[in-house]
């Protein structure tokens, strides 16, 4: 007689879902199943599927992750509200391939309407690779900057962004030639995006936890002349 756990019934649920598996870590599922499961544990979030295997959340902490997750998707929502056409998502799934949904701490996506190169599902996914993925991680040994490295550069995310919370560092991705490079400072040591015309970044005062101060170097970069093309681009791509 098996052992494996199912979700106890309930009413509430299709009677599909009553007798499921529930996820495990370390289970190892096709990517439809990974979602039947996961849809039916309303309870459970950030939980992932990476190359066929389902990674399950640990507890949060504070200064090692909600804190700089917050500055972080502050950094992505002030961008994203001075350039139409672009959107930022908090820890929502991805469809990438059929073996990989990841759920990202961050995204910066150019609309598909823009010309990004996602698509939102008719049941309200990401489908694609996104043009920005940020991570937080604890430090350069976590997954992040392995196996999901390796999974979004075979995607072709375009940029990636590994904050190493332990490290006080942070790695910035771009895909040239079909590689991940580090993005190097400028001689102010700012980092600058390139999928994201205007997307600034003081990597010193975010991981000082400086947030007023990425906020300036970020108007900065939103009040550049590079920015102001990139949004006529977008609206010129735009319905």
């Amino acid at each position: 007689m098996s052992t494996e756990p199912v979700l106890q019934e309930s009413s509430a649920a299709p009677a599909s879902m009553r007798s499921l598996p529930l996820l495990e870590n370390g289970d190892e599922l096709t990517r439809d199943e990974f979602e039947r499961r996961y849809q039916a544990m309303p309870h459970v979030s950030d939980v992932e599927l990476i190359e066929g295997v389902v990674y399950m959340p640990s507890p949060v902490r504070w200064d090692c992750h909600s804190a700089p997750h917050a500055d972080l998707m502050g950094w992505l929502a002030a961008y994203r509200a001075a350039t139409p056409g672009v959107q930022a998502g908090d820890n929502g799934s991805i469809r990438l391939d059929m073996d990989n949904e990841p759920q990202p701490d961050g995204i910066l996506i150019i609309t598909p309407g823009c010309g990004g190169q996602v698509e939102i599902s008719d049941d309200d996914f990401v489908v694609g690779a996104p043009e920005l993925v940020a991570e937080v991680s604890a430090s350069g040994a976590s997954i992040d900057l392995n196996r999901k490295l390796r999974v979004y550069r075979r995607n072709q995310v375009r940029e990636y962004l590994v904050w190493r919370v332990l490290d006080d560092a942070i790695d910035w991705f771009e895909l040239r030639d079909g590689d991940f490079r580090k993005i190097v400072p400028d001689d102010d040591g700012i980092l600058k995006s390139s999928t994201f015309p205007g997307l600034w970044l003081d990597a010193e005062a975010l991981c000082r936890g400086k947030l007023a101060t990425v906020l300036t170097v970020l108007r900065s970069g939103t009040e550049s002349p590079d920015h102001a093309a990139f949004v006529e681009r977008l609206q010129q791509a735009g319905p």
